[in-house]
């Protein structure tokens, strides 16, 4: 029975450690590639701002409607989804970081910093991956 126990524990373990591994390492990857500049979204801003003291809230409120705006452009826009398991782990990271904020935000800025950067850097990979389906050259 503990042994039983004990397996379940440290794959869980192992698990969570594959998924933020293999997300660090997609998220560095492309964003180390290529710099995406769309002004059609506020992550750009976002990623300049949290370089100074900005209010974090209300760059999280930036990245969620960001969020919104390619989540219903997946839903509701021919030809465009999220077709690779990396696009979709990445997705699930957006999740976990979103609620990672709300859990430290206030007891732990620092890291509550990180995770908002780490969902710009999602937002901007998920916007590159888009923009390459559909064949559209982000508008400086």
């Amino acid at each position: 029975m503990i042994a039983s126990i004990l397996i379940i524990v440290f794959s869980l373990v192992l698990l969570l450690y594959w998924f933020r591994y293999s997300c660090i390492l997609l998220l560095r990857n492309t964003s180390a590639g290529t710099d995406v500049v769309d002004n059609r979204f506020g992550f750009a801003r976002v990623q300049h701002q949290l370089q100074g003291d900005a209010n974090l809230d209300d760059l999280h409120r930036t990245l969620e409607r960001d969020y919104r705006v390619l989540m219903y452009l997946v839903e509701h826009a021919a030809g465009l989804n999220l077709p690779t398991l990396e696009d979709r782990l990445l997705v699930i990271d957006y999740k976990v970081m979103q609620l990672y904020y709300r859990v430290v935000r206030f007891v732990a800025p620092r890291q509550a910093r990180r995770a908002v950067a780490e969902m710009a850097d999602i937002i901007a990979v998920l916007v590159q991956h888009m923009s390459e389906q559909a064949g559209i050259r982000a508008q400086a």
